[in-house]
């Protein structure tokens, strides 16, 4: 072949060679750069749903009250939000891939620490860390997410991120119960080690390191004003109608909390570098997938914390025998999460929440009526529809959030959702603690009652129905871009 026959022949050769590389570059975007950020996130809900099944198991070993226990629970998530702002931060400047890595191996030291815990305070600590851990994993792998799939793709895309997370769900209730039945406590937390090891070695194989060339500088006032705020927020729900602190104290926090806020409010008005950008939540779609979604995720922090005490200290089941009840809820949100895009697209965003959101609301609510002679195979029936429709709910609140927010806004965003969805889990967690011991001293009980703990269903439950405010004035057409629905069929 001459050598004018070869460069006629090297421009069919490039555009082969440049439709392949597009090609493998839509695959890694469709399908495998999510699976591998979402079984990395395994690894954090794994341990969460893990953590939750062994409470009652924990509290016996380290001879502590039960409801005391949920301090484990929402001191994880009060780390994780105060953290979460600076993560955004640090993924534009180091880069999102470096970020993702570093937490993941230092989610796993902590739990390392945790299984080495010889009391409630070390306990604790341990689980400080891991939430500092989990408020850069999560968010940071969200954020490569965004930044490499383009929006038409992005509610399959986040399908696929989650459906690795939510084998932790699955399988976690079981393999929990399994381990604090028949072995030690301890090995709930050693379990991350080899997760963490199969995680990183993925990550550095195959997720880019995405960063931004521009960076602002960072916020340590905001930090400061929203770290203070979040945690008397917190403590003060852990503390409400609990005996644990004077009354005056507890409603120091609160005014505390407030007092952070407003001169947070008053320092990011005009503040270009703020750490939180208060101006996202004029975004219609942002404001009811965060702040209206925020009601629904109420119960959802709450979920966990409640069946454990219903069915292991309420009931009286081993943690196995509980898990092996509970992790059909997950199994039904396991199999919402690939049949939720094609709802989507046929339904539209504002139908399948208001719809969708009242059915969670009533399967919650249902949980109440739970009692010691319900047939095992009806709890598990209930549980799994519960699962299957609040999967759904998450996935539509989770694409909804985005779905007019820009590239340049976007870590931001995702840092701020993350931030707010920890701190609703985390008052969820404190709201339920708090309802289930002003019953307990209603009724003048000396030990926590199954039926001490199922009135909180119905008051948490009620509580989501207020996310319907929202949900009802979105547009027909809202988030059509995220499904490829057009029109206001909906």
């Amino acid at each position: 072949m001459s050598p004018a026959d070869r460069v006629l022949e090297t421009p069919e050769i490039t555009s082969d060679a440049l439709e392949s590389a597009s090609e493998r570059a839509a695959v890694a975007r469709g399908w495998v750069i999510p699976a591998i950020i979402g079984s990395a996130l395994l690894m954090q809900t794994l341990e969460s749903t893990v953590m939750s099944n062994a409470l009652p198991t924990i509290a016996h070993a380290l001879r502590v009250d039960p409801l005391r226990l949920n301090m484990t629970m929402t001191m994880f998530l009060l780390a994780s939000a105060v953290c979460l702002p600076v993560s955004g931060w640090m993924a534009d400047k180091l880069g999102a891939k470096k970020v993702f890595i570093s937490s993941m191996v230092l989610f796993a030291l902590s739990s390392a620490a945790c299984g080495f815990a010889q009391d409630l305070p070390q306990l604790i600590a341990g689980r400080v860390f891991q939430g500092v851990a989990a408020s850069m994993m999560a968010p940071v792998g969200r954020l490569v997410l965004l930044r490499t799939t383009p929006k038409s793709e992005l509610v399959a895309a986040m399908s696929v991120l989650t459906m690795p997370a939510m084998l932790g769900p699955v399988i976690g209730p079981i393999l929990g119960g399994t381990i604090v039945t028949f072995f030690n406590w301890r090995w709930i937390f050693y379990i991350n080690l080899p997760v963490a090891v199969v995680g990183v070695a993925l990550v550095r194989a195959f997720v880019p390191n995405v960063k931004e060339m521009a960076v602002s500088p960072l916020d340590w006032l905001g930090i400061a004003l929203t770290g203070l705020g979040l945690a008397g927020l917190i403590f003060g729900f852990e503390n409400l109608g609990r005996d644990l602190m004077p009354a005056w104290e507890v409603a120091g926090l609160f005014a505390l909390s407030a007092v952070c806020f407003a001169l947070y409010w008053r320092h990011a008005r005009n503040n270009p570098h703020a750490i939180i950008d208060l101006s996202i939540f004029r975004v219609p779609t942002f404001q009811v997938g965060v702040v209206g979604g925020g009601f629904f995720r109420i119960a959802m922090g709450a979920t966990p914390f409640l069946l454990a005490m219903l069915l292991q200290v309420g009931f009286g089941m081993s943690a196995f025998r509980a898990g092996l009840m509970t992790f059909i809820s997950a199994a039904g949100a396991l199999v919402m999460k690939t049949t939720a895009p094609p709802i989507l697209r046929r339904f539209g965003f504002r139908q399948v929440l208001v719809v969708n959101g009242f059915v969670c609301s009533v399967t919650f609510i249902a949980y109440a009526f739970f009692r010691p002679g319900t047939p095992h195979w009806l709890i598990m029936t209930v549980l799994g529809i519960g699962g299957f429709f609040r999967s759904l709910q998450f996935t539509s609140l989770n694409g909804l959030a985005y779905a007019e927010i820009g590239q340049d806004r976007m870590s931001r965003a995702s840092t701020t959702s993350a931030m707010m969805q920890q701190l609703v889990q985390s008052v969820g967690i404190g709201l339920a603690a708090m309802l289930i011991h002003l019953v307990t001293l209603w009724k003048g009980e000396p030990r926590l009652s199954w039926d001490a703990v199922t009135p909180a269903f119905a008051v948490i439950g009620a509580i989501t129905m207020i996310s319907l405010l929202w949900y009802v004035r979105l547009p027909p057409d809202a988030g059509s871009d995220m499904h490829g629905r057009r029109g206001g069929r909906g």
